[in-house]
């Protein structure tokens, strides 16, 4: 199964990516995963990425893009794959499809998280990080609206939708039986 998963910093997609893969016996793919491996590697890409993580400004999408497609390319990836974190904007989504069309596949779902504000906000401020304030919470929320929720309807038809408050593994097998037909 080709999945992504869509929700906004918070909503546990990383946790729920960890507890799926191995259900669906596709890989994780994390594009924090792929910026930290690429810069510590300091290969081309992560070279490049680098002078934007430094600074905090977003990596931009070509960089992004070119490391997700080596990663979809490698032979783990070509039956499937979760992507955490990719695509995050239009342009991404669009160039997703390309790739996949080359080869042709294509997306078998999107998997949104919906978890109320209050509740996004008590998880992030309890992680512990130093980067997780009231201020910035609210920053990447309203850039999770205004850039990442268009997705929504990108991937209209095949959006499925899970609430994500509640345990973790709760929420894992809510969407394992929504992702059932889907497979």
């Amino acid at each position: 199964m080709r999945i992504i998963l869509i929700g906004p910093p918070g909503a546990g997609k990383g946790t729920q990516a960890a507890l799926l893969h191995s259900e669906l016996g596709v890989p994780h793919i994390s594009t924090g995963v792929l910026f930290r491996q690429h810069v510590d590697g300091q290969t081309p890409l992560g070279r490049q990425a680098g002078r934007y993580l430094d600074t905090g400004d977003l990596v931009p999408d070509r960089i992004t893009t070119e490391m997700v497609a080596q990663r979809l390319a490698e032979p783990d990836a070509r039956q499937g794959f979760l992507l955490d974190g990719f695509p995050r904007t239009l342009p991404q989504a669009r160039t997703l499809s390309e790739l996949l069309a080359a080869d042709g596949h294509r997306l078998d779902a999107a998997v949104e998280y919906t978890v109320p504000d209050e509740v996004l906000t008590e998880r992030l401020l309890s992680r512990a990080r130093t980067d997780d304030t009231p201020e910035t919470i609210r920053n990447r929320q309203q850039v999770y609206r205004t850039q990442t929720a268009p997705l929504l309807r990108f991937y209209a038809d095949i959006l499925l939708t899970v609430d994500a408050a509640g345990p973790a593994a709760d929420i894992a097998e809510k969407t394992l039986g929504l992702l059932r037909p889907c497979g």
